[in-house]
């Protein structure tokens, strides 16, 4: 096993370990991205506009998943939230999030 198949590995766990927590999946896309293909269940909460949602999503009390297009955005989405106290995790790009959530 090489170093990436180990990461991934663990990211898949990680994963698992939130959604059996009850996550939140929020994709940080615009909506005009999301509305074209988005994990089912997921929240449409673009990037722009996360930091004014903090409260909303602190109400939620549940984990969060964020994802994007790619993994750029969302991981700065979960930087932001990770900073206001809520227990976010990178997802990255939510097709790939997606195969993943298929296979758990």
């Amino acid at each position: 096993m090489g170093l990436l198949d180990f990461l991934l590995k663990h990211k898949t766990e990680d994963i698992k370990d939130f959604l059996n927590r009850g996550a939140i999946i929020i994709d940080v896309r615009t909506e005009t991205e999301y509305k074209q293909g988005a994990i089912n269940g997921s929240k449409n909460i673009p990037l722009q506009s996360i930091e004014s949602k903090i409260s909303a999503i602190k109400k939620m009390n549940k984990p969060i998943i964020t994802c994007c297009a790619s993994g750029m955005r969302s991981g700065n989405a979960a930087s932001i939230l990770n900073r206001h106290g809520i227990e976010t995790m990178n997802g990255g790009g939510w097709a790939s999030l997606n195969s993943k959530l298929k296979k758990s």
